[in-house]
C-alpha cells in the first residue's frame, strides 16, 4: 500500500473513534470524494451528518462551509454578493459559502426550487456566475446535501436535474446499540473535531483524484459488465427509465475509487456491486406503482441477473 493509501486508511481508523457506527458511511462519503462527485444523504436529523462532513474536512486538510437551507435562503446566501465599496468607488464581491473545499447544504429540500438550483452551476461546472461575472469554486470541491424524508412537512421534492448532480445517495441511519453507548458514554465530540491536524493537504488529495481517474485499470471483462448493468436497467419492468450516460460515468469512476481504497490498482466485478446501489437508485425512474417500494432492494436483484465476468 503506498503513503497516500495508508493515509486514508489511517484516517478512516482515526475517526473512527469520533464516528461511532458511522464507518460505512464515511467510506461510501470518501469513495464519491475521490471519485470527484457529489453527495446526497437522506435521513432523519440528528443522526451525525454534520459530524461527518466537518470529520472529512479536517483530516483532508480542506476548507469547510455550510448552508443551512430553509425556506426564505436565497441564491444569494449561496453564492454570494457584490457589496459597494465606498473607498474604492467600486463593487467588490464578497464570497458565500459555496466557495469552500468541502460544502456542506443541510436540509436542501426545505430550500424553494429556485435556491436549488443555484446550486446546479457550481455542482456541474465547478464555477458560478453573478452579475454576469464567473467565479470558479476552488478544487477540490465536494458537495455533501442532505435531504429529510420527503413525507416530512414543509419540504420541496429535487428535481430529478438537481438529483442527477449527485453522484452517490446514502442514508446514514440510526448507529447500533454498541456504538450510541459509547455516543451518550462520551458525549458529542463535534467540538474536538475542528481541531483534528490534517492526514493529508489539498495537493496530496487531488493526486490522488488524478491518480484514481487514470492510474485504475478497467479491463474489456469489466466495461463489457458495466455496459450490461446499463442495459439491464433500461429494460427492468420496475423501471420507466433507465440509467443515463451520465450516469454510466459514475458507476465506473465509483467503482474505480472503490478498488482504490481496497487496496487494488484494478476494478473487479466485486467493486462494481459494493457501489452500485447507491448510484443507481436515485438515477432512474420507477413505475408508479413501486415508487414507494425498497428501490436499493430492486436494484440489487437486478444485479443478481447480470452474469458475473470470469
Amino acid at each position: 500500500m503506498d503513503d497516500r493509501k495508508s493515509k486514508i486508511e489511517g484516517a478512516i481508523g482515526f475517526l473512527s473513534d469520533y464516528l461511532h457506527g458511522k464507518e460505512g458511511a464515511l467510506r461510501l462519503a470518501l469513495i464519491c470524494f475521490f471519485s470527484r462527485g457529489h453527495l446526497l444523504i437522506e435521513d432523519l436529523p440528528g443522526l451525525g451528518k454534520t459530524t461527518m462532513a466537518v470529520a472529512i474536512a479536517k483530516v483532508l486538510g480542506l476548507s469547510f462551509g455550510r448552508i443551512q437551507c430553509t425556506s426564505d435562503l436565497l441564491p444569494s446566501d449561496i453564492t454570494g454578493v457584490s457589496v459597494y465599496d465606498k473607498n474604492t468607488n467600486a463593487f467588490e464581491f464578497k464570497p458565500g459559502p459555496i466557495f469552500n473545499h468541502v460544502v456542506l447544504v443541510d436540509e436542501l429540500n426545505r430550500a424553494t426550487p429556485k435556491t436549488q438550483s443555484a446550486l446546479l452551476e457550481a455542482m456541474g461546472e465547478k464555477q458560478v456566475t453573478i452579475e454576469g461575472r464567473t467565479y470558479d469554486v476552488p478544487s477540490p470541491f465536494f458537495v455533501i446535501a442532505t435531504q429529510n424524508p420527503s413525507e416530512q412537512f414543509g419540504t420541496f421534492p429535487l428535481p430529478e436535474s438537481q438529483l442527477d448532480r449527485f453522484m452517490m445517495k446514502i442514508s446514514v441511519g440510526y448507529p447500533s446499540r454498541l456504538a450510541e453507548k459509547e455516543i451518550l458514554r462520551g458525549g458529542s465530540k463535534r467540538r474536538e473535531i475542528y481541531a483534528i491536524r490534517p492526514f493529508m493537504n489539498e495537493e496530496e488529495v487531488l493526486a490522488i483524484q488524478e491518480g484514481i481517474r487514470n492510474g485504475i485499470y478497467l479491463s474489456e471483462a469489466i466495461l463489457e459488465y458495466l455496459l450490461n448493468i446499463i442495459d439491464a436497467t433500461r429494460s427492468c419492468a420496475y423501471l420507466s427509465a433507465g440509467l443515463s450516460t451520465r450516469g454510466a460515468l459514475a458507476l465506473m469512476s465509483t467503482a474505480k475509487a472503490t478498488a482504490y481504497l481496497s487496496g487494488k490498482d484494478y476494478v473487479i466485478p466485486e467493486n462494481v456491486k459494493e457501489i452500485a446501489e447507491y448510484v443507481i437508485s436515485h438515477r432512474v425512474l420507477f413505475r408508479e406503482e413501486y415508487e414507494n417500494a425498497n428501490k436499493k432492494e430492486i436494484v440489487r436483484s437486478l444485479l443478481k441477473d447480470v452474469p458475473v465476468p470470469a
